[in-house]
């Protein structure tokens, strides 16, 4: 329930990777790791794929063995299972996986795609894997492909992926073609800047990011001045500013720093230093970033910060949760069905309803519902299942939305809180009756106006006959008269302040 609070929010923005333009910077980086993999010794054919975005989203795994993409839930279970560009069907995957399910610990094997700059990547894969397997020159393999007498497997072509990728970013042209460019890839929102105006009015705000000095310089200048403030430096809208800040490492190290490049700007630091120089501690901080791991998961477990993840995605998924709620209403109302044919059976009962019909059309509609959102399907959810992306957003973000500019809507002092998340045998039972039988369910009550505490005395006076009379000085806990949950409760000096408040007032009453 996180509360942002005048005088006590200190705001980072790490998240600039929101305000490049989809799919023109996608595209770009998929034709430059292509370049960088041909010029390594790749085939020359690859230079014809064009990204395509209605194939990939984020969350997904790679395995490393089969070369498969892997859309999975929480729990590692297979939601959807692509290799190259072909989907694979319930029998063919269980030959690769008998359980329909993976050991995402595995992180030799597995790898998960779960940043905007991994979309790229992501559809290249399909794209290789497709190619090496389709193509006649080439001898598919379970785990790789031949050539020859020469074998290539999928994990080997996973690192050249991999190691392209990073040139592209660290060494290749990626930077220098956004620059050149920037009306094409960089978004310009007016509101930025009087976003970021406000904030500083009101509390510090730093800003965090992997890329150097001289880059951020240019691209900042370009996306926030020229977007309504022509006459103000960028380095002004904040108190802080952290570049090659080496991000997740950022969170783990406790590092030293140099001399500051500017009074204000740091080259790579620590964020125990930054809540040092802030004069900050944990949940005093609001941090933005659009990478579940390197931003929002780090910053969460390591300084217990409050974390807003920007997901530019849910601008589409909303507009196809609306847009299609047909489908979703005929899902809820076959599982409703489904439900009724065993209604009138028990574990008595030979009957077994025929719900093949059924289970053909629930596949059927959340078919229909995935290919609204792409190939993919929904970055959230396959059908009824909630995938790991999202499981990781509910576990590890306080706030999120499509863009980080929707905090302009809200006053600093507004309390945020989560809707209320029914577990299903809440969801599933009406207030107005639950049939619980007591002799059944000895743990069907826990209320201490239920409970007949005359069996408890009568044992304690068989146990203290022939031993001391003396009591403990508390026989039973009494029930709280008072709140005692505090989840609510953002700040420790804000409830100091107000039992110290109310001590005043009753020493005046004395």
């Amino acid at each position: 329930t996180p509360r942002i609070k005048e005088s006590e929010t200190r705001t980072s923005h790490p998240c600039w990777r929101n305000l490049y333009k989809s799919p023109e910077y996608e595209s770009l980086g998929f034709d430059l790791t292509v370049e960088r993999l041909v010029s390594i010794g790749y085939p020359q054919e690859l230079l014809n794929f064009v990204y395509d975005p209605a194939f990939p989203t984020r969350g997904l795994v790679f395995d490393t063995m089969y070369g498969n993409l892997l859309k999975v839930d929480a729990y590692g279970n297979i939601l959807v299972c692509a290799h190259g560009f072909n989907f694979l069907r319930g029998p063919e995957i269980r030959e690769l996986y008998p359980n329909k399910f993976i050991q995402r610990g595995d992180t030799e094997r597995f790898y998960i795609l779960n940043t905007l700059f991994n979309l790229p990547e992501t559809y290249l894969f399909a794209c290789l894997v497709d190619f090496f397997t389709s193509c006649s020159r080439y001898t598919s393999c379970e785990t790789g492909f031949k050539d020859g007498d020469l074998f290539m497997s999928f994990k080997s072509m996973f690192q050249d992926v991999r190691d392209a990728v990073d040139w592209v970013h660290f060494k290749g042209s990626l930077k220098e073609k956004t620059v050149e460019n920037m009306e094409k890839y960089v978004v310009k929102d007016a509101k930025l800047p009087l976003l970021l105006s406000r904030m500083n009015e009101v509390d510090k705000v730093f800003l965090v990011t992997n890329s150097d000095y001289k880059y951020t310089d240019t691209e900042s200048i370009i996306s926030l001045l020229q977007a309504g403030t022509p006459h103000r430096p960028w380095q002004s809208y904040f108190d802080l500013i952290v570049v090659d800040a080496r991000k997740p490492v950022f969170f783990g190290e406790v590092a030293s720093f140099d001399k500051p490049i500017d009074s204000a700007i740091f080259l790579f630091c620590s964020s125990d230093i930054v809540c040092d120089l802030l004069g900050a501690k944990g949940k005093d901080i609001l941090y933005i970033g659009d990478h579940i791991f390197g931003d929002i998961l780090k910053s969460k477990k390591r300084q217990g910060w409050r974390t807003f993840l920007v997901i530019p995605e849910l601008a589409q998924e909303l507009h196809v949760w609306t847009d299609k709620s047909m489908l979703f209403e005929e899902l809820q109302s076959l599982d409703i069905f489904l439900a009724e044919l065993y209604k009138h059976l028990d574990s008595s009962s030979n009957e077994r309803p025929d719900i093949s019909t059924l289970q053909r059309r629930i596949k059927k509609v959340t078919h229909d519902m995935d290919m609204c959102y792409g190939m993919m399907g929904s970055l959230f959810r396959s059908g009824s299942r909630q995938t790991l992306f999202a499981s990781q957003v509910m576990r590890y973000a306080d706030l999120y939305a499509a863009s980080f500019i929707n905090l302009l809507y809200y006053p600093f002092s507004y309390l945020f809180r989560a809707a209320h998340v029914l577990m299903p045998h809440e969801s599933t039972v009406e207030h107005t009756h639950v049939d619980i039988n007591d002799k059944e369910s000895p743990m069907a009550t826990r209320n201490r106006r239920s409970i007949d505490f005359r069996d408890h005395e009568c044992k304690r006076h068989q146990l203290t006959r022939s031993i001391s009379e003396i009591n403990p000085p508390h026989l039973f806990p009494l029930t709280p008269q008072e709140i005692t949950h505090c989840h609510d409760e953002d700040d420790d000096e804000e409830e100091e302040e107000e039992e110290e408040e109310e001590e005043e007032e009753e020493e005046e009453e004395e």
